[in-house]
């Protein structure tokens, strides 16, 4: 084997390894039924990313100027993150999508039913504010908190 080849594979990852061996693992959502582009399709990280770091942001902002009035700079991340919770289980367990998802075009949908219910957007909510959930992604790019919770995050 050629210097170049094996250097190759190992910067390209296991699933380069893998394919080029002749393993076939399809497009992300392709297990769930998901279209590869489009309305419907799996988003993106740099799309869920940066809905959350809008999400945060918000919050930040939120508990800066009307819980903690400016005045305890290390309370407000506390209070943030507690705004940020309330924040995600009322958006998305009413209209399905929080206001940095709605910016990047993005929605959490329930695999069986389409819509998620309160007390499932509870569960995702809590396993996203703990964030090693969020940390851990299966194929279909969807973190644990999304399988925990039987949701899946679309681009409207």
């Amino acid at each position: 084997m050629d210097n170049r080849q094996a250097l190759g594979s190992w910067l390209s990852g296991p699933r380069a390894a893998m394919e080029e061996a002749g393993a076939d693992f399809g497009y992300r959502g392709e297990q769930l039924g998901l279209p590869e582009e489009g309305p419907d399709s799996i988003a993106r990280p740099g799309r869920r990313l940066g809905a959350l770091a809008v999400d945060w942001g918000l919050s930040v902002l939120i508990a800066y100027s009307l819980i903690t009035g400016g005045y305890k700079i290390p309370a407000t991340s506390n209070w943030a993150l507690g705004v940020f919770f309330v924040m995600s289980v009322l958006t998305v367990g009413t209209i399905g999508f929080t206001p940095g998802k709605r910016l990047f075009g993005i929605r959490v949908v329930a695999l069986e039913t389409g819509t998620v219910h309160p007390l499932r957007a509870v569960l995702r909510t809590v396993l996203l504010c703990i964030a090693i959930p969020a940390l851990i992604w299966d194929r279909d790019g969807r973190g644990l908190h999304d399988r925990l919770a039987k949701t899946v995050e679309v681009r409207v």
